[in-house]
Order: C-alpha cells, then sequence, then structure tokens
C-alpha cells in the first residue's frame, strides 16, 4: 500500500519505518522540506533508505493511506497544505491529539466534551474518510506493540466509513495489535482523546511510556 505519513516528528517516524519495514511504499510529508533536511532528518534517513521524503501536496497525491502525525494544532493547517482534492477519497489515520502547552505542563485539551480534533478534521475534509486511532498510546507501542505483553492490550477505531476502519484496523492488525475496539463513528473520538489527561498522569507517575489501557471483559 502506498501510505504518506504527514509529520516528520518521533511519531510520524516510527510509524513510516514500521509501514515500510513491513514492505508499503511510504513517503514521509513536511511543510518544507529544505528546512527538515538542514535538520536530523539526514542522519534517520541514512538509516532508513526505504522511505521518501516530499512537500504535503506531493506526499498526499498519490497516497491510498494517509497517515495524520502532527502536533494537535498542525494538524489541520498541515492537512490544508496536504490538498483537499489530493485527500478526497482517502483513508486518513488519524494520531494527533488537540494538546494545548499554552499553561504549561501538564498539557490540557483544546478540543472536548462535544467535539473533537478528529470530528474537526472530518468536517474540514468532508469527502476524506477519517478514522481516529493510536492516540492512546507511545510511539513505540503505536508500531511495536508487543514491546509490551506481547500485544496483549487494547486499542481503539473511531469513524463513519466502515471500509475505512477496516482498511485501518489491518494496518494495526499488521503492526501486531490484537485487541482493536471499534467504538464506532467518529464522535467517539471524543472519548479517546480525553484519555489523555489519564495518560499523562500515568506517564508521571510511573516515569514510563511503555504502558496501555487493556480492556478486559
Amino acid at each position: 500500500m502506498r501510505i504518506a505519513v504527514l509529520g516528520t516528528g518521533m511519531v510520524g517516524r516510527t510509524i513510516a519505518a514500521r509501514a515500510a519495514e513491513l514492505g508499503h511504499e511510504v513517503v514521509v510529508g513536511t511543510r518544507d522540506v529544505a528546512a527538515t533536511q538542514s535538520g536530523d532528518w539526514a542522519e534517520w534517513a541514512a538509516t532508513h533508505p526505504q522511505v521518501d521524503l516530499a512537500g504535503y501536496a506531493e506526499a498526499a497525491t498519490d497516497a491510498e493511506l494517509v497517515v495524520n502525525a502532527t502536533s494537535g494544532d498542525g494538524s489541520l493547517p498541515a492537512l490544508t497544505a496536504a490538498g483537499e482534492e489530493n485527500l478526497a477519497g482517502k483513508v486518513l489515520l488519524d494520531i494527533a491529539n488537540p494538546l494545548d502547552f499554552s499553561r504549561g505542563l501538564p498539557p490540557t485539551l483544546s478540543v472536548l466534551n462535544d467535539d473533537s480534533l478528529g470530528e474537526r478534521i472530518q468536517r474540514a475534509f468532508p469527502r476524506t474518510r477519517v478514522v481516529k486511532a493510536l492516540n492512546t498510546l507511545t510511539a513505540d507501542l503505536m508500531a511495536y506493540p508487543r514491546q509490551l505483553a506481547d500485544g496483549d492490550h487494547s486499542v481503539f477505531v473511531s469513524g463513519d466509513d466502515a471500509d475505512a476502519k477496516k482498511v485501518v484496523t489491518e494496518l494495526l492488525t499488521s503492526f501486531g495489535h490484537t485487541d482493536v475496539i471499534d467504538l464506532g463513528d467518529i464522535t467517539t473520538a471524543r472519548g479517546t482523546e480525553m484519555l489523555l489527561p489519564v495518560w499523562l498522569r500515568l506517564y508521571g507517575r510511573l516515569g514510563t511510556a511503555v504502558f496501555n489501557f487493556k480492556i478486559v471483559r
């Protein structure tokens, strides 16, 4: 599958590397290619030669699946730069969280209760098939869940399009996730995004990000 990962941070790089490892054709999208290349990208790219780098629009153009791995406040600008036409009809896996650092740490949420970042993206791009997932755990566990409890922990998907959720679920399963729970339509992303305050406090208490939620039936 041709996958575009928008975002060059830790999450974007981790997802891109894992997808490429599994044989997908991967390009990472960035706002400014020259600026990204002038940073530490070259060192990372040297160990991941199968992953290409392009501007947001170029990355999204030929992709079958687009991953939004940008920061929460950068998601809509990045997707706008990718282009509505380039995203139309495509599955968009939205990993981002609407974290607000303006009042220090731990961050709060800039969108909550009766809305979510996932819903805002879906409203802004109505022809795109948005699926919220993977936003409730750290990057390494997103891509390599078997680092913890042999992958026996839970991840969630939210979205309006059943086929899009199937595509994302199959990708997550290929990563090694064994318990993918379909919560329902995109409004259920409110719940997973609002898990972040709990996640952040667990992180502070445990002193490690290598943990996850497990739904016990």
